[in-house]
């Protein structure tokens, strides 16, 4: 399999690092060939690839179905795993949730919280599997969506990925802080920040790859750029091949074989 949460976290001040997610071992592979660094294999499956209207659908049969398509593509990306609702309640549980991810082809997990979620991120860490953390806005917990407004909501900010760091984990999602403080959190902590609608002063970038491609169209955050719009292209190709079938163009001959003279 691919990179390891050290590598990827020894990149911090060295390079950008890119992450997009994946539920599939094609558009893993694709991805991968592109050099991604990280591929999240996100709950946000539940609204890209499910059709739920969140996250919270996701459980733990979910969650392993996507590991284990991603890491059929064998990546050289490090795959990281959601750790979806419920399935960290405890430290126990965080253990043994992510040991049976990780059995799965995920090389680290991500769990959402602060300081409240040290003792999972350290049970989970001894386990010698890499854990990621996720702080700001959190979608398996809501509270406010944008974060780091003031002063001390930075500094709570700061405090959570600093606990986050001294528990184990070798990276930290910011989802919508402030610029300020996004900018705040990575210069307080010796782990790489992974932005999603944090600005540009993170140690990296994520998004989902629905959201990158245009071809999730029920939600359109602002904060994610639309690289192409790939649901134009699906339905139009869609419509071509429509018409095709209808007028009898396809199949062809070019698409067909006979039993031959003999």
């Amino acid at each position: 399999m691919g990179a390891s949460a050290a590598a990827v976290s020894a990149l911090k001040g060295r390079r950008r690092i890119s992450c997009l997610t994946a539920y599939d071992a094609t558009m893993a592979s694709l991805v991968d060939r592109a050099g991604i660094d990280v591929i999240l294999v996100g709950d946000s499956a539940g609204m890209v690839v499910m059709g739920q209207d969140d996250t919270l659908g996701v459980g733990m049969a979910e969650m392993s179905l996507f590991v284990s398509a991603v890491a059929a593509a064998r990546p050289g990306a490090l795959v990281v795993a959601d750790m979806p609702a419920g399935s960290y309640a405890g430290a126990a549980a965080a253990a043994s949730n992510a040991a049976r991810l990780a059995a799965l082809g995920a090389q680290a997990v991500k769990v959402e919280g602060g300081a409240e979620v040290a003792g999972q991120v350290r049970a989970i860490a001894a386990r010698g599997i890499g854990v990621m953390g996720h702080i700001g806005y959190q979608p398996q917990s809501g509270g406010p969506r944008r974060r780091g407004l003031t002063r001390a909501d930075a500094d709570s900010l700061v405090a959570s990925a600093q606990a986050l760091e001294g528990a184990g984990a070798f990276a930290v999602v910011l989802e919508m802080l402030s610029s300020e403080a996004a900018g705040a959190v990575t210069r307080a902590v010796g782990i790489p920040t992974i932005g999603i609608g944090s600005g540009p002063s993170c140690d990296g970038q994520v998004l989902v790859l629905h959201d990158m491609l245009g071809v999730y169209e029920r939600l359109r955050p602002a904060f994610a750029r639309r690289y192409r719009d790939l649901a134009s292209e699906i339905t139009s190709a869609a419509a071509e091949y429509r018409a095709d079938v209808e007028s009898g163009a396809f199949p062809s001959s070019a698409h067909s074989f006979s039993m031959g003279a003999a």
